[in-house]
């Protein structure tokens, strides 16, 4: 009996047209030109300790698809309002409130956006611009509301526009992973207990070296007192190698993207990191690093397929 998987081989099954078509747009490079220049444009924005919660840094995710259901739901509500007769007034209002609600979250996925890799920065500006026409689409209906007319098809064409761009926002954020937390798979890997990582003598003192555990690549900043930090090297914006940073005032900065991290816990005093990077614990035996997990970042092993059974 064939499995679903034999049978996706022996029949040749793939992507179809539409996931076919985002992959050729991830893969496009011809508007890498104008990525470029607008990425500049964005990071070139004196916003300050702004941009950290345009990231959505304190709340230890992304901000922007929590604030972009304020207008998608508002802009929903009101397509309901406009198939029930007399409740123009009540879509109108839900539309100028989608319409100001629109602006923080913009806001917000340009700052994410800027500091994508390419292949995800390509699909973000197609799902930004969409986004951009399904709100002029209903700033359209919202001044045709305000003088007395209908509005009603502008308005059903920005929902079915936002709900395009909203797919291809779900596949930017989990096929392609942006705004994820890299890091997260490191407490499922390191197993429990204290591992050796190398003589102490290995690790230049002030200076970045590399150890790996349980295959989880680690930073490693022997201090001048003595004191060992580690953390996982794999930033947890966009897998970065902070190995590969600038150690500074008891924190190290991510080579790609700018992400800082407190050496002594992981936590990430600036973005666009959103998640802290995991940290060990350290001691010194005969000579020999070893690390453990620390305890705030342990997770419980996945269950096995023969527990679930």
């Amino acid at each position: 009996m064939d499995t679903p998987r034999t049978a996706s081989a022996r029949t040749g099954a793939g992507p179809g047209p539409l996931l076919a078509a985002v992959e050729c747009l991830e893969q496009s490079p011809q508007a890498d030109g104008l990525i470029e220049a607008v990425r500049r444009a964005v990071r070139a924005v004196p916003l300050g300790p702004v941009r950290d919660l345009l990231h959505g840094r304190p709340l230890g995710h992304p901000a922007h698809p929590l604030l972009v259901q304020v207008p998608i739901g508002t802009w929903l509500s009101a397509s309901v309002l406009d198939l029930v007769p007399g409740r123009r007034a009540g879509a109108r209002l839900l539309i100028g409130a989608g319409l100001a609600a629109a602006a923080p979250a913009a806001a917000a996925g340009w700052a994410d956006w800027a500091e994508l890799p390419p292949e995800q920065a390509r699909t973000g500006l197609v799902h930004a611009l969409g986004n951009s026409l399904a709100v002029a689409l209903y700033a359209r209906s919202f001044v045709v509301r305000c003088r007395g007319r209908g509005g009603r098809m502008p308005a059903f064409a920005g929902l079915a526009t936002v709900g395009a761009a909203g797919a291809l926002g779900g596949h930017l954020a989990f096929r392609q992973a942006a705004g994820a937390n890299h890091a997260e798979q490191v407490p499922h890997l390191v197993s429990e207990g204290w591992h050796r990582i190398g003589p102490v003598a290995d690790f230049p003192v002030g200076g970045a070296g590399r150890a790996r555990v349980d295959g989880v690549d680690l930073l490693v900043v022997r201090e001048s007192g003595g004191t060992v930090r580690v953390l996982a090297d794999r930033c947890s914006h966009m897998a970065g190698p902070l190995s590969e940073g600038k150690i500074m005032d008891g924190c190290v900065r991510c080579p790609w993207h700018g992400s800082v991290f407190r050496l002594t816990d992981g936590w990430n005093v600036m973005g666009p990191a959103t998640a802290p990077q995991p940290a060990f614990d350290t001691r010194i035996v005969d000579g020999q690093v070893e690390v453990s997990l620390h305890r705030s970042h342990r997770r419980e092993a996945p269950p096995t397929p023969e527990a679930a059974a």
